[in-house]
């Protein structure tokens, strides 16, 4: 198991299409991966979980992977985060 703690850094946090974004990276893994925001932990390959998890610009959220390629999984969906999904940012 792999475990990071991000901050969302984009002006409308995971919504709409940096939520679709996200959804698709992590199920073109086969790891399981979740999303763990205050406690609560959303199945990161669900898109109607990532959006309703109310994950807004500068929250800290846990991604957690468990499986063959969880590193890679990891890594992929921290870069996509930090990257601010290609929309404005706040650093």
């Amino acid at each position: 198991m792999q475990r990071k703690e991000v901050t969302v850094v984009n002006e409308t946090g995971l919504h709409a299409r940096p939520a679709s974004m996200f959804v698709q990276t992590a199920g073109s893994f086969t790891s399981d991966i979740d999303v763990i925001k205050d406690g609560n932990r959303i199945n990161a390959k669900s898109i109607m979980g990532i959006m309703s998890g109310g994950i807004a610009q500068g929250t800290n959220i846990v991604i957690e992977t468990n499986g063959d390629d969880e590193e890679a999984a990891l890594n992929a969906l921290v870069k996509l985060i930090e990257s601010g999904f290609g929309e404005k940012t706040r650093r």
